[in-house]
């Protein structure tokens, strides 16, 4: 019997709906003003730092840190920035326990092409929650993975846990 996984939010990527945007999508989602952050599906910014969630996620609730700066290596960092953007990842962690409570996390980042950076130009740090069996055997036979949530929904329900996560900028 063949089985049917929906996901409907990748209807608007296959419609062009989400066009390839010009410059930098960190740069301009940290441009956008507050009435485009659900579309956007930014969570927090301060001065120095934005959390959103991937559009393209890993599993639900996929979030990525960034700084501002428009660098491609932490080492073009100030230490002010390094540091804030290490307190963001820290609070989106406990934002993420409290509202979602995964079993645990995947945290890093790709510097490179080569290291599998889908945006090598603007570093960003993935935070990834995993649960028991959120992984089957879907991406490794089917090549698709399985989504419990429109990221509408999760957006709506972390939104709330996000107020705060930074500095006023």
């Amino acid at each position: 019997m063949e089985e049917i996984i929906w996901a409907p939010w990748r209807m608007e990527f296959i419609e062009g709906k989400h066009p390839k945007e010009e410059g930098c999508v960190f740069c301009n989602a940290a441009a956008a003003p507050r009435e485009q952050w659900a579309q956007r599906l930014i969570l927090a910014r301060s001065k120095s730092v934005l959390v959103i969630m991937n559009r393209f996620p890993y599993v639900n609730a996929h979030l990525l840190v960034m700084p501002l700066a428009h660098v491609s290596t932490p080492e073009a960092l100030s230490d002010e920035i390094y540091t804030d953007v290490a307190l963001v990842l820290r609070r989106c962690l406990t934002a993420l326990r409290t509202t979602l409570s995964p079993a645990g996390f995947n945290m890093g980042m790709n510097l490179g092409r080569t290291a599998g950076a889908g945006i090598e130009d603007h570093i960003h740090w993935h935070i990834v929650p995993r649960w028991n069996g959120d992984n089957n055997f879907m991406p490794v036979i089917g090549s698709t993975r399985c989504m419990p949530q429109h990221l509408d929904e999760t957006y709506a329900r972390l939104l709330p846990a996000f107020d705060g996560i930074c500095e006023p900028g």
